[in-house]
């Protein structure tokens, strides 16, 4: 397998265009060191994304490290996805979603037809998923679906023959968050890539929100158990006595890591290095949000060094006073899902050779 490191030889470095408060890790801490193996990336070659199951460690790293170099090199003037045409189906509201899609589309030059919501679209008048899919075929390269029933890719990949891009189905998963989660907290801590790491480099994850039904916290889980060689602990915060459904119980188990339950924020905060919130699920046809019992702020028993992230949308239970603060890993987070998604374009698409670097080696 060619392996090699992948840089811009020649291209100025991007300027950091990030005003927010918050942290924000240097992104060539993932690759410096470390080459960037595109035979990996080739088995995303026209491929659908569909659930975190999909992926193996190697794989994340290896979309990670891409994205990284994404952050930090220009390469907009090599028009990647020059011809390439996506659509990004909503038919669940989104803000952050779509349009980081959107953004990673249009900065690597490539063209969007958008449906913003379902009441814009046949579906309002009683056609089919299935039928849709058909007609995506003749109207673009990749397909962007995001959906309020968990079943609904099920029905639209019946037809549909492009790739296809998971952005939340229900209740089910969310995988690009996942890898937008797990790309902020490999830029923090980079010695997570590593299989053999010492026991004080090992974090305790923290984990607000119930993995059985919402899609955002049950796709970090899965992807996290990827990550165990570097976790020495779970603690999963939940209002409800059985947050994880069988499945993900039995996930865990055989993972053999070690893992607790608790309905208390405050009887693990103190020792969580990773805490991972979340406020909104959907269930049916409506939203349910957290009990506001579960809250975080600037006076709350954090560890100096310990960070915090959130998919976003936020409400009550994150503060803004904790904007300005080192704990803040949530704006690189959602910072960050262009960069990832730009990695799954440029991969899904096969366009690695319009990158600016010529001695970029293809497995064929």
């Amino acid at each position: 397998m060619v392996t090699e490191k992948f840089k811009s030889k020649g291209k100025a470095p991007k300027e950091n265009p990030l005003t927010s408060e918050g942290l924000y890790p240097n992104p060539e801490s993932l690759y410096a060191q470390d080459s960037i193996n595109l035979g990996i990336l080739n088995r995303l070659v026209g491929q659908s994304i569909l659930s975190v199951d999909q992926f193996d460690k190697e794989l994340v790293l290896e979309i990670c490290k891409f994205a990284a170099l994404l952050e930090s090199t220009e390469i907009a003037s090599s028009h990647p996805l020059d011809g390439k045409i996506i659509i990004t189906a909503f038919f669940e509201a989104s803000t952050r979603t779509r349009l980081s899609f959107e953004s990673a589309v249009l900065r690597l030059d490539g063209k969007i037809i958008s449906i913003p919501t379902g009441k814009v679209t046949g579906v309002a008048k009683g056609e089919s998923l299935s039928d849709i899919g058909e007609m995506f075929n003749a109207y673009g390269d990749l397909v962007v679906v995001r959906h309020t029933q968990t079943d609904s890719l099920d029905e639209i990949m019946q037809n549909l023959r492009l790739p296809l891009i998971n952005a939340g189905n229900g209740s089910g998963e969310h995988p690009t968050q996942a890898l937008a989660d797990w790309f902020a907290i490999l830029k923090w801590k980079p010695k997570l890539k590593m299989d053999n790491i010492r026991d004080d480099d090992k974090i305790h994850l923290g984990i607000l929100g119930t993995p059985g039904s919402m899609r955002a916290v049950n796709s970090f889980l899965r992807m996290s158990l990827l990550f165990k060689s570097g976790i020495r602990k779970i603690s999963i915060i939940s209002e409800l006595a059985d947050p994880l459904g069988p499945e993900l119980e039995t996930m865990l188990q055989e993972s053999t890591m070690e893992f607790t339950i608790t309905n208390d924020i405050n009887d693990v905060l103190s020792d969580l290095d990773v805490v991972y919130m979340n406020s909104i699920a959907f269930l049916g046809d409506s939203y349910k949000t957290l009990d506001s019992r579960f809250k975080l702020n600037a006076q709350s028993n954090l560890k100096d060094d310990a960070v915090v992230l959130h998919p976003l949308a936020r409400l009550d239970e994150l503060d803004p006073n904790l904007d300005g603060t080192n704990h803040n890993l949530y704006f690189t987070q959602a910072h960050g899902a262009v960069f990832v998604r730009q990695a799954l374009f440029i991969s899904i698409l096969n366009r690695f050779d319009r990158l600016p670097s010529k001695s970029i080696p293809l497995k064929t």
